[in-house]
Protein backbone atom coordinates (compact mmCIF):
# COMPACT_ATOMS: atom_id res chain seq x y z
CA UNK A 1 0.00 0.00 0.00
CA UNK A 2 1.16 3.54 -0.79
CA UNK A 3 0.57 6.81 1.44
CA UNK A 4 -2.17 8.94 0.75
CA UNK A 5 0.43 11.51 0.36
CA UNK A 6 2.30 9.90 -1.86
CA UNK A 7 -0.88 8.69 -4.10
CA UNK A 8 -1.58 12.56 -4.03
CA UNK A 9 1.91 13.68 -5.36
CA UNK A 10 1.73 10.69 -8.39
CA UNK A 11 -1.78 12.12 -9.15
CA UNK A 12 -0.80 15.50 -8.86
CA UNK A 13 2.24 14.31 -11.58
CA UNK A 14 0.15 12.37 -13.79
CA UNK A 15 -2.34 15.79 -14.52
CA UNK A 16 0.27 18.09 -14.50
CA UNK A 17 2.46 15.65 -17.21
CA UNK A 18 -1.01 14.57 -18.93
CA UNK A 19 -2.00 18.42 -19.65
CA UNK A 20 1.93 18.80 -21.07
CA UNK A 21 1.55 16.36 -23.19
CA UNK A 22 -1.64 17.22 -24.44
CA UNK A 23 -0.56 20.88 -25.13
CA UNK A 24 3.00 21.17 -25.88
CA UNK A 25 4.65 17.49 -26.39
CA UNK A 26 1.68 16.23 -28.52
CA UNK A 27 3.07 16.26 -31.92
CA UNK A 28 6.63 16.64 -31.10
CA UNK A 29 7.37 13.40 -29.69
CA UNK A 30 5.75 11.69 -32.69
CA UNK A 31 7.90 13.66 -35.24
CA UNK A 32 11.07 13.33 -33.45
CA UNK A 33 11.25 9.35 -32.78
CA UNK A 34 10.54 7.68 -35.77
CA UNK A 35 9.55 3.59 -35.60
CA UNK A 36 11.95 0.62 -37.34
CA UNK A 37 11.11 1.85 -40.71
CA UNK A 38 8.78 0.67 -43.40
CA UNK A 39 6.77 -2.84 -42.91
CA UNK A 40 4.94 -4.84 -46.05
CA UNK A 41 1.31 -4.33 -45.63
CA UNK A 42 -0.52 -5.61 -48.89
CA UNK A 43 -0.24 -5.80 -52.65
CA UNK A 44 -2.86 -4.01 -54.50
CA UNK A 45 -3.53 -3.14 -58.27
CA UNK A 46 -1.25 -0.43 -59.71
CA UNK A 47 -2.96 3.04 -59.74
CA UNK A 48 -1.85 5.65 -62.44
CA UNK A 49 0.71 7.93 -60.45
CA UNK A 50 2.30 4.97 -58.48
CA UNK A 51 5.67 4.82 -58.27
CA UNK A 52 7.01 2.23 -60.35
CA UNK A 53 9.42 0.99 -58.34
CA UNK A 54 7.48 -0.10 -56.20
CA UNK A 55 5.70 -2.68 -58.36
CA UNK A 56 5.99 -6.43 -57.82
CA UNK A 57 6.89 -8.12 -60.76
CA UNK A 58 6.37 -11.47 -59.51
CA UNK A 59 2.27 -10.92 -58.81
CA UNK A 60 2.09 -8.62 -62.19
CA UNK A 61 3.25 -11.85 -63.78
CA UNK A 62 1.20 -13.83 -62.25
CA UNK A 63 -1.89 -11.87 -63.04
CA UNK A 64 -1.33 -10.37 -65.88
CA UNK A 65 -2.43 -6.72 -64.53
CA UNK A 66 0.28 -4.84 -63.19
CA UNK A 67 0.25 -4.75 -58.98
CA UNK A 68 2.15 -2.60 -56.55
CA UNK A 69 3.53 -3.52 -52.82
CA UNK A 70 1.93 -1.12 -50.10
CA UNK A 71 4.12 -0.49 -47.29
CA UNK A 72 3.17 1.17 -43.79
CA UNK A 73 5.33 2.94 -41.11
CA UNK A 74 6.11 0.33 -38.94
CA UNK A 75 5.81 3.03 -35.58
CA UNK A 76 5.54 1.11 -32.66
CA UNK A 77 8.90 2.08 -30.35
CA UNK A 78 10.25 0.66 -27.42
CA UNK A 79 11.44 3.68 -24.77
CA UNK A 80 13.56 2.72 -21.96
CA UNK A 81 14.18 4.92 -18.69
CA UNK A 82 16.78 4.07 -17.00
CA UNK A 83 16.97 6.04 -14.08
CA UNK A 84 19.66 6.89 -11.16
CA UNK A 85 18.57 5.73 -7.26
CA UNK A 86 21.73 7.00 -5.40
CA UNK A 87 21.99 9.03 -2.79
CA UNK A 88 23.17 11.68 -4.50
CA UNK A 89 19.66 12.01 -6.33
CA UNK A 90 17.81 12.63 -3.28
CA UNK A 91 18.99 16.20 -3.13
CA UNK A 92 17.17 19.61 -3.13
CA UNK A 93 17.84 23.02 -2.14
CA UNK A 94 15.66 24.82 -4.51
CA UNK A 95 11.70 23.67 -5.51
CA UNK A 96 12.37 19.80 -5.26
CA UNK A 97 14.17 16.93 -5.07
CA UNK A 98 15.99 15.70 -7.93
CA UNK A 99 14.45 12.15 -7.85
CA UNK A 100 10.85 14.09 -7.93
CA UNK A 101 12.11 15.76 -11.09
CA UNK A 102 13.39 12.76 -12.44
CA UNK A 103 9.88 11.15 -11.60
CA UNK A 104 7.83 14.10 -13.30
CA UNK A 105 10.48 14.05 -16.57
CA UNK A 106 10.10 10.23 -17.14
CA UNK A 107 6.11 10.87 -16.52
CA UNK A 108 6.26 13.27 -19.76
CA UNK A 109 8.52 10.98 -21.43
CA UNK A 110 6.07 7.86 -20.66
CA UNK A 111 2.51 9.74 -21.32
CA UNK A 112 4.25 11.13 -24.65
CA UNK A 113 5.07 7.08 -25.54
CA UNK A 114 1.62 5.66 -24.65
CA UNK A 115 -0.06 8.09 -26.58
CA UNK A 116 1.60 6.50 -29.59
CA UNK A 117 1.33 3.02 -28.61
CA UNK A 118 4.69 2.78 -27.39
CA UNK A 119 5.99 0.51 -25.03
CA UNK A 120 7.62 2.51 -21.68
CA UNK A 121 10.24 0.46 -19.09
CA UNK A 122 12.00 1.37 -16.35
CA UNK A 123 15.81 0.07 -15.07
CA UNK A 124 16.69 1.52 -11.52
CA UNK A 125 20.29 1.61 -11.15
CA UNK A 126 22.66 2.43 -7.92
CA UNK A 127 25.98 1.00 -8.06
CA UNK A 128 23.93 -2.25 -8.72
CA UNK A 129 20.40 -2.80 -10.63
CA UNK A 130 17.92 -2.00 -8.48
CA UNK A 131 14.73 -3.02 -10.24
CA UNK A 132 14.25 -3.54 -13.90
CA UNK A 133 10.10 -3.36 -15.23
CA UNK A 134 10.08 -4.62 -18.78
CA UNK A 135 8.70 -2.78 -21.04
CA UNK A 136 4.80 -2.57 -21.45
CA UNK A 137 1.85 -0.05 -22.52
CA UNK A 138 -0.92 1.38 -21.18
CA UNK A 139 -1.48 4.27 -18.42
CA UNK A 140 -1.03 2.04 -15.75
CA UNK A 141 2.75 0.91 -16.78
CA UNK A 142 3.08 4.76 -16.70
CA UNK A 143 1.67 5.55 -13.31
CA UNK A 144 3.76 2.33 -11.67
CA UNK A 145 6.94 3.70 -12.85
CA UNK A 146 6.37 7.28 -11.65
CA UNK A 147 5.43 5.22 -8.50
CA UNK A 148 8.72 3.21 -7.82
CA UNK A 149 10.62 6.50 -8.95
CA UNK A 150 9.09 8.16 -5.96
CA UNK A 151 8.64 5.29 -3.53
CA UNK A 152 11.18 2.78 -3.84
CA UNK A 153 14.23 2.87 -1.26
CA UNK A 154 17.70 1.20 -3.02
CA UNK A 155 19.90 -1.06 -1.26
CA UNK A 156 22.96 0.82 -2.34
CA UNK A 157 24.13 4.08 -2.28
CA UNK A 158 26.99 5.13 -5.15
CA UNK A 159 26.56 5.05 -8.73
CA UNK A 160 27.43 3.15 -11.65
CA UNK A 161 26.37 3.99 -14.82
CA UNK A 162 28.41 1.43 -17.09
CA UNK A 163 26.34 -1.54 -14.85
CA UNK A 164 23.31 0.35 -16.09
CA UNK A 165 23.88 0.70 -19.61
CA UNK A 166 25.33 -3.05 -19.72
CA UNK A 167 21.99 -4.17 -18.18
CA UNK A 168 20.53 -2.11 -20.82
CA UNK A 169 22.41 -4.01 -23.72
CA UNK A 170 21.42 -7.33 -21.83
CA UNK A 171 18.05 -6.69 -21.60
CA UNK A 172 16.76 -4.75 -24.64
CA UNK A 173 17.96 -6.63 -27.72
CA UNK A 174 15.90 -4.39 -30.06
CA UNK A 175 17.04 -1.51 -30.58
CA UNK A 176 15.19 1.28 -28.44
CA UNK A 177 14.68 4.91 -27.56
CA UNK A 178 16.68 5.17 -24.01
CA UNK A 179 16.43 7.92 -21.38
CA UNK A 180 19.02 8.05 -19.29
CA UNK A 181 18.14 10.17 -16.14
CA UNK A 182 20.93 11.24 -13.64
CA UNK A 183 23.14 13.97 -11.96
CA UNK A 184 26.01 12.00 -13.48
CA UNK A 185 27.73 11.85 -10.15
CA UNK A 186 30.60 9.69 -11.05
CA UNK A 187 33.99 10.28 -10.97
CA UNK A 188 34.95 7.96 -14.08
CA UNK A 189 33.36 11.17 -16.07
CA UNK A 190 35.36 13.57 -14.68
CA UNK A 191 38.70 11.73 -14.63
CA UNK A 192 39.91 13.38 -17.83
CA UNK A 193 39.46 14.25 -21.44
CA UNK A 194 40.85 10.83 -22.69
CA UNK A 195 38.88 8.12 -22.06
CA UNK A 196 39.64 6.16 -24.58
CA UNK A 197 39.95 3.09 -22.37
CA UNK A 198 37.52 3.62 -19.73
CA UNK A 199 34.68 1.13 -19.07
CA UNK A 200 31.96 3.73 -18.89
CA UNK A 201 33.45 5.13 -22.44
CA UNK A 202 33.07 1.93 -23.70
CA UNK A 203 29.00 0.58 -22.43
CA UNK A 204 28.27 4.50 -23.05
CA UNK A 205 29.76 3.81 -26.93
CA UNK A 206 27.93 0.32 -27.26
CA UNK A 207 24.70 1.37 -26.06
CA UNK A 208 24.11 4.72 -28.47
CA UNK A 209 25.03 2.29 -31.45
CA UNK A 210 22.69 -0.01 -30.55
CA UNK A 211 19.80 2.55 -29.29
CA UNK A 212 18.68 6.47 -29.23
CA UNK A 213 20.54 7.35 -26.15
CA UNK A 214 19.80 10.65 -25.01
CA UNK A 215 21.24 11.47 -21.53
CA UNK A 216 19.15 13.85 -19.28
CA UNK A 217 21.38 15.39 -16.54
CA UNK A 218 19.42 16.40 -13.40
CA UNK A 219 21.25 19.74 -11.52
CA UNK A 220 20.60 21.77 -8.52
CA UNK A 221 21.99 25.48 -8.13
CA UNK A 222 23.99 24.87 -4.56
CA UNK A 223 25.91 22.27 -6.38
CA UNK A 224 27.22 25.32 -8.27
CA UNK A 225 27.20 27.65 -5.92
CA UNK A 226 27.88 27.91 -2.44
CA UNK A 227 25.90 30.95 0.07
CA UNK A 228 28.05 32.77 2.24
CA UNK A 229 26.49 31.33 5.44
CA UNK A 230 29.45 31.03 7.63
CA UNK A 231 30.94 27.46 8.76
CA UNK A 232 29.20 24.31 6.81
CA UNK A 233 29.79 20.73 7.89
CA UNK A 234 29.11 19.03 3.82
CA UNK A 235 29.20 15.36 3.72
CA UNK A 236 28.96 13.58 0.36
CA UNK A 237 25.60 11.80 -0.02
CA UNK A 238 27.28 8.87 -1.62
CA UNK A 239 30.38 7.99 0.21
CA UNK A 240 29.33 9.56 3.75
CA UNK A 241 32.99 11.20 3.54
CA UNK A 242 32.20 14.60 5.56
CA UNK A 243 34.60 18.22 5.29
CA UNK A 244 34.44 21.53 7.21
CA UNK A 245 34.11 24.75 4.71
CA UNK A 246 34.25 28.12 5.31
CA UNK A 247 31.52 29.87 3.02
CA UNK A 248 32.25 33.13 4.57
CA UNK A 249 35.69 32.82 2.31
CA UNK A 250 35.23 34.97 -1.09
CA UNK A 251 38.57 32.53 -2.50
CA UNK A 252 36.66 29.23 -0.95
CA UNK A 253 33.30 30.13 -2.93
CA UNK A 254 35.10 31.46 -5.96
CA UNK A 255 37.19 27.82 -6.57
CA UNK A 256 33.97 25.50 -6.16
CA UNK A 257 32.23 27.50 -8.35
CA UNK A 258 35.05 27.23 -10.45
CA UNK A 259 35.46 23.10 -10.17
CA UNK A 260 31.70 22.83 -10.86
CA UNK A 261 31.68 24.50 -13.82
CA UNK A 262 35.20 22.86 -14.96
CA UNK A 263 33.21 19.25 -14.15
CA UNK A 264 29.79 20.45 -16.20
CA UNK A 265 32.22 21.32 -18.88
CA UNK A 266 33.63 18.07 -19.28
CA UNK A 267 31.07 16.16 -19.15
CA UNK A 268 29.46 18.26 -21.62
CA UNK A 269 32.46 17.10 -23.67
CA UNK A 270 31.78 13.51 -22.51
CA UNK A 271 29.04 13.35 -24.31
CA UNK A 272 30.25 15.58 -27.48
CA UNK A 273 32.98 12.58 -27.88
CA UNK A 274 30.41 9.71 -28.41
CA UNK A 275 28.00 11.78 -30.14
CA UNK A 276 25.19 11.68 -27.36
CA UNK A 277 22.43 14.20 -27.09
CA UNK A 278 22.24 15.85 -23.50
CA UNK A 279 18.75 17.69 -21.60
CA UNK A 280 20.16 19.61 -18.85
CA UNK A 281 17.47 19.92 -16.52
CA UNK A 282 17.43 21.79 -13.23
CA UNK A 283 15.43 21.76 -9.96
CA UNK A 284 14.85 25.63 -10.07
CA UNK A 285 14.12 26.45 -13.46
CA UNK A 286 11.17 24.44 -15.40
CA UNK A 287 11.94 21.56 -17.77
CA UNK A 288 9.49 22.30 -20.31
CA UNK A 289 11.81 24.87 -21.86
CA UNK A 290 14.73 22.73 -22.03
CA UNK A 291 12.65 19.64 -23.25
CA UNK A 292 11.04 21.57 -26.10
CA UNK A 293 14.80 23.08 -26.82
CA UNK A 294 15.55 19.36 -27.36
CA UNK A 295 12.72 18.51 -29.69
CA UNK A 296 13.42 21.51 -31.79
CA UNK A 297 16.44 20.73 -32.23
CA UNK A 298 15.84 17.11 -33.78
CA UNK A 299 13.72 18.38 -35.49
CA UNK A 300 16.19 20.30 -37.85
CA UNK A 301 18.40 17.37 -37.66
CA UNK A 302 15.96 14.98 -39.24
CA UNK A 303 15.18 17.95 -42.06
Amino acid sequence: MISRELFSIIHKIEITTNRLVTDVFAGQYHSVFKGRGMEFDEVREYIPGDDIRSIDWNVTARTGRPHVKKYIEERELTVMLVVDASRSCHFASQNQFKSKLAAEIAAVLSFSAIRNNDKVGLIFFTNKIEKFIPPRKGTKNVLRLVREILHFEPQAKETDLSGALEYLSKVTTRRSVAFLISDFFEDAIFAGEVMASSRLKKNMTIASRRHDLIAITLNDPRERELPDCGLVNIQDAETGQEMIVDCRNHNVRRVYRQQHEDLIGKRKRFFQSLGIDQIDIRTDVSYTTELIKFFTMRRKRLR
